[in-house]
This record gives structure tokens, C-alpha cells and sequence, in this order.
């Protein structure tokens, strides 16, 4: 990937209708833009770890990331997924305090940071791009509370089932309308679902034996997506 492409994928983080940037003006947009570092890491390489010092927003331009605590043994819980147009770290770098957690890239992705005081006096003068991005948090925040509710609350099967759905939500489905477009490794599937892996994989084998999906290597299919949403509702 070249840098050519690299400086085009965050260019494209500022100017796509979808994102929060987008109503800025020119002028505004020009001042992130000269203030930002955009970095390519490789599938598997550590964006920031647990304790780190944020030193500006981190946007994800293109890519997927996964944001996971360390817990008891070693063993990694997963908070969150992101996905190009969307953010990480950003609670720490708004609180003023150290990364509470770390990220890593699931595929090559490319990141783009906005320099802490460029971006602090631009939100100071432009209160739409402020609501946006308070708005943004706060969905954030209600998927975070729903999702820790869920995983302590469900069973083994609605977790799972739950999982799969964030995972279409977040990325989507290929153009065949049923894979999903994140290809997990089944240790990352258990980590987002709060299970152990060989839970994770006795579990999918009986979804696959109800039909409700299809394996093929990381690859997962949702063959019948309201029964898995009411899997998932059930609990």
C-alpha cells in the first residue's frame, strides 16, 4: 500500500457523506487534515496497549480492529469492534486518562489520527461536529451497556447468536447476501461472546447442524438470520 493510498484512505475519512466530518468546511477539514498521521498496521499488529497515553483521535479509515481488555489468566475479553468511518480510543482521549484497553488490527487496516489540539479547537467553534460526535459516543455507549447486560445475563447459544448479529451489523455481508464480512478466528468468536473457545466451537457445530449457519474455514454464513436473531432474543 502506498502512501499515496494511505494519505487518499483518510482524506476519504474526512469527505465521505457518512462521516461525522463531513458538514465541517473546507477550511476546517484543510486545519485536521495538516494536523494528522495516518498509519498502516498488518493483520495482527497492536494499534495501543492497555495504559498507553492517547495523543489524538484515532480514526479507522479502512481496515477492521477489535479493542480487548485483558482479564484473569491472560485471557482476552473483547469490548468492542470497529469499522472503517469509526473510531477507538476515544473515551480515554476525551477523559483525559490512559488507554483502559488495547487494539489491535484484524486485517491490515489503516489508521488516522487527528492531533489532539487541532481537533479540540475545531470542536470548539463548530457545535454540530461536537453534537455528532457526542451523538456517536453515546450509541456507543448504550451497544457497551446492552452488550455487558447480555453477556453475563444469556446462555452459551444466545451469546453466540448474538455475536454473529453484531458482527453483520458492524461489517455487513458479502454480495451474496448471507457470508459475513469478518472473518473471526474461533478464539476471537469466544472472546466476543464471554466463552471459552471450545464452547465457542461446540456451539457453532450445533448451529450448523440446525442449519442456522454454514462453516467454511473463518468463513460463516447466515442461512437463516430470524431464527438466529430469535436464538439470540431467547437467550
Amino acid at each position: 500500500m502506498t502512501l499515496k493510498h494511505n494519505e487518499a484512505a483518510c482524506e476519504y475519512f474526512l469527505n465521505d457523506p457518512a462521516s461525522i466530518f463531513y458538514p465541517l468546511t473546507e477550511r476546517e477539514k484543510k486545519e485536521l487534515f495538516a494536523n494528522h498521521v495516518c498509519t498502516i498496521y498488518k493483520k495482527g499488529e497492536i494499534i495501543f496497549k492497555e495504559g498507553d497515553k492517547p495523543t489524538g483521535l484515532i480514526c479507522l479509515a479502512n481496515g477492521k480492529v477489535k479493542i480487548f481488555k485483558e482479564g484473569v489468566g491472560g485471557r482476552e475479553q473483547i469490548v468492542r469492534m470497529a469499522s472503517p468511518l469509526g473510531f477507538i480510543g476515544y473515551r480515554a482521549l476525551f477523559a483525559e486518562q490512559n488507554y483502559s484497553g488495547s487494539a489491535v488490527a484484524l486485517e491490515d487496516s489503516i489508521v488516522c489520527t487527528l492531533e489532539k489540539e487541532a481537533l479540540f479547537k475545531v470542536l470548539k467553534k463548530n457545535a454540530e461536529l461536537a453534537l455528532r460526535l457526542i451523538k456517536k459516543m453515546a450509541t456507543e455507549l448504550g451497544i457497551s451497556n446492552t452488550r455487558t447486560v447480555t453477556l453475563t445475563q444469556k446462555h452459551i447459544r444466545g451469546r453466540l447468536a448474538e455475536s454473529l448479529l453484531l458482527l453483520v451489523d458492524t461489517y455487513g455481508l458479502e454480495e451474496d447476501g448471507k457470508t459475513i464480512r469478518a472473518y473471526l478466528s474461533r478464539e476471537d468468536l469466544a472472546n466476543l461472546s464471554n466463552m471459552t473457545t471450545s464452547n465457542a466451537i461446540r456451539t457453532l457445530s450445533t448451529f450448523v447442524s440446525e442449519k442456522l449457519i454454514a462453516l467454511d474455514g473463518r468463513k460463516i454464513s447466515i442461512l437463516d438470520m430470524k431464527r438466529l436473531e430469535r436464538v439470540s432474543d431467547m437467550g
